[in-house]
């Protein structure tokens, strides 16, 4: 590691002082800092080329006195940094994490109370976050609102989703800034748990892209202790402001000093690529807290899942309209018969697992308490620890063991968070003792304590709270329903993935826009990896359950793809095991596709329209194409220059039929194997909502080519 500090502290007292800038290391971007009439603003340009214009910063207090106004500089001090570090798991071996950095302390006379603004300018964009060092006059303090602006130059083009405090299960809408209000009410689904707030409120990580071609991408890093954050659109002025998430009684925070809030980020670049490779928001993150993390490893897995989500069996054991845990004997009850997760059938599925090389295992619906666990605000809703009486943990445990494959837990909470938490110490230790090494947990519903939302200070430190007690017991957390990722993963490595977006499951309920995975890298994907749950062959549900009619808005070649453009360390085969036995030869990327990287190129892309990723497997020479495509056929053209000079490699290419289509035809594909080397060049048609998935391995043996034709 590159460590360089230079430090110039310059002590200011008069107000009329002028701006302050700094560049990036490459000098691209360029970060102005003032003071105007008391109040801290900001400007940010690219090139030369304004991004953030003139935007105010700071934060209104309750019940007293805000930091927003009556500001002088105490002092600035100026440092750059410079390091190179490795993930634990990534997309990438090593990451830069170079910056220049102003940190400016603001004294507000009349309270005697004094505020940090740091800033950091990277060569793809910029962070910074407010402090508030130990001081006698703010201690402890109530946000009312965070104030922080970003300005933008124009009407651009945003790719967004609803402002909403419990969900972000939403499908994207891509639309003119000042289009937001109005299509705001059609944006708008149900889902378990709601709370928008806003006509032209959306959530980050929000994508713009400006009329000269410039990808803007605003978010935030290292949520912790805070509230999640939303932006609120001035559409007249065309100025984005941050819109935290409330608790029960209206408050946006409570702070004790010392402290220091998230990041906030802008990440800019006229490359598309570009948005999708920048590490700023790991790079804002503190380094891996812990010493070992030998326990922590990608997971490929299958599941009782997708039967459930489809209809073709029930998470409950019985069908009775209400239980007590710990008072109904479902020993006594009668079973509905529709039962997904039975001894039999989980076995079917670690067989499978097994065969194929799969790491795990997913069951859901293992443990008492499904029947009534939706909508009823209840509270002891299940104890994370007793089985179904059709569930043998003892027998599923040995037998996994003797086929060398671990068990995923999964810890529904149904929004009981506190249940939740009287709970996770026994149900942790329930996992080590029966050998589960990772949880999918889940937060279904409004929360209790009711009024708590999901995105709010209380449940931001629950989050963190999951993860970290997880760590005690060596365990890796896969949250659903939780709060968007903001890089938190560099630091606790073991909160693996997360959900908190829309994923395939939706494609069963009422079905996604093909362009969704088109959006997805660009927005939620910024913060971390998504458990998106890819790998359904089988598109038309009403084949799994006679009483649905939606499909999943993909072809087959597609759902490849998505193994390589939807980046995560934990990547699920969805589909039932009968469907992939359909289909081997296809199913066959499935089980090659490495989960872990040590470089990623970004070869296409355009938000809502393409994306094609190469990635490198780590510690090999093989690589992963993968290229998902929106409604539109098109033609993909990519080279192979990302690859070695001098070796030679044998391609399998997983395509679109040229009859492929989403809707009419979509298992219709081709495979083809061919030689390929740095020099080689592909022109692939990529069907609507089409696709393809190449997996590239390095010849060991030249009789390996015999009979291949080269690209």
């Amino acid at each position: 590691m590159k460590k360089n500090i230079l430090t110039l502290a310059i002590m200011l007292f008069t107000l009329g002082l002028s701006a302050q800038s700094i560049k990036s290391p490459n000098g691209n971007f360029n970060l102005t800092f003032e003071l105007k009439d008391g109040v801290p603003v900001y400007q940010l340009s690219m090139g030369g080329e304004p991004i953030v214009k003139e935007s105010k910063l700071g934060l209104e207090l309750k019940d007293t006195p805000s930091l927003l106004g009556g500001f002088t500089i105490e002092n600035t001090e100026e440092s750059t940094f410079d390091e190179t570090w490795q993930p634990v798991w990534g997309e990438v071996k090593d990451i830069r994490n170079h910056y220049n950095e102003l940190a400016v302390t603001l004294n507000q006379k009349e309270t005697a109370r004094k505020m940090i603004i740091r800033f950091r300018v990277f060569d793809d964009g910029l962070g910074f976050r407010y402090e508030f060092p130990e001081q006698d006059n703010l201690i402890y303090f109530v946000i009312k609102e965070e104030r922080t602006q970003f300005a933008m130059t124009g009407d651009h083009t945003a790719y967004w989703i609803p402002g909403d405090f419990d969900t972000q299960e939403y499908e994207y809408n891509t639309s003119k800034m000042s289009e937001i209000r109005a299509l705001m009410a059609g944006a708008m689904r149900g889902n378990a748990s709601t709370t928008t707030f806003s006509d032209t409120g959306v959530q980050t990580s929000l994508l713009l892209k400006t009329d000269n071609g410039t990808f803007i991408n605003l978010h935030e890093a290292a949520l912790i202790e805070y509230s999640c954050m939303h932006l609120e659109l001035d559409d007249e002025n065309m100025i984005f402001e941050s819109y935290l998430t409330p608790d029960a009684v209206g408050n946006k925070g409570y702070m004790q000093a010392p402290r220091v809030t998230p990041w906030r980020t802008v990440i800019a670049s006229k490359n598309a690529g570009d948005i999708l490779m920048s590490h700023i928001t790991l790079n804002l993150n503190e380094p891996c807290a812990y010493d070992d993390t030998s326990w922590i490893k990608p997971v490929k897995y299958v599941g009782v899942w997708w039967e459930m989500i489809t209809g073709k069996s029930d998470w409950a054991y019985t069908s009775l309209p209400a239980v007590q845990l710990g008072k109904t004997d479902f020993s006594e009850t009668t079973p509905s018969g529709r039962h997904g997760a039975t001894t039999e059938n989980v076995k079917r599925y670690i067989d499978f697992a097994a065969e194929h090389g799969f790491d795990a295992v997913l069951v859901e619906g293992w443990n008492e308490g499904w029947e009534d666990w939706i909508g009823k605000s209840k509270d002891y809703v299940f104890d994370f620890l007793t089985p179904y009486p059709d569930f043998d943990v003892d027998e599923v445990r040995e037998y996994a063991k003797a086929k060398g494959v671990k068990m995923m837990m999964h810890h529904e909470t149904s929004g009981a968070v506190r249940n939740y938490e009287r709970h996770m110490d026994k149900a942790y230790q329930f996992m080590v003792d029966n050998g589960y090494n990772s949880v999918k947990s889940g937060y279904v519903g409004n929360i209790i304590p009711r009024g708590e939302h999901h995105y709010g200070q209380w449940l931001v430190n629950h989050y963190q709270y999951a993860v970290e007690k997880a760590a005690e017991y060596k365990i890796m957390v896969n949250a659903h329903e939780a709060v968007r990722p903001t890089g938190l993963s560099r630091t606790y490595p073991n909160l693996i993935a997360n959900e908190s977006a829309r994923g395939t499951e939706y494609e069963a309920f009422v079905g996604t826009k093909a362009e969704h995975t088109t959006i997805l890298p660009f927005t939620r994907l910024i913060g971390g990896p998504m458990d998106y749950t890819p790998g359904i062959f089988q598109t038309d549900i009403s084949k799994i359950n006679p009483d649905r009619d939606t499909f999943v808005h993909t072809t087959l070649a597609r759902q490849l793809a998505l193994y390589v453009t939807m980046y995560s360390p934990l990547q699920m085969a969805a589909d039932l095991p009968e469907h992939y036995e359909q289909h081997m030869d296809a199913f066959q990327f499935i089980k090659d596709v490495a989960i872990d990287w040590d470089d990623t190129k970004v070869l296409e892309a355009e938000p809502g329209d393409f994306i094609t990723y190469a990635r490198k497997a780590k510690g090999t020479e093989n690589w992963f194409v993968g290229r998902t495509n929106d409604e539109i056929g098109r033609t993909s053209k990519i080279k192979f220059d990302f690859l070695d000079a001098d070796k030679k490699y044998i391609a399998t290419i997983y395509s679109d039929a040229k009859d492929a289509h989403y809707e009419t035809n979509p298992q219709a594909y081709e495979i083809k194997k061919v030689i390929v080397t740095s020099k080689s060049k592909l022109s692939q048609y990529c069907a609507p909502g089409g696709g393809y998935a190449i997996s590239i391995m390095e010849v060991k043996d030249k009789s390996e080519l015999k009979g291949l034709k080269r690209l």
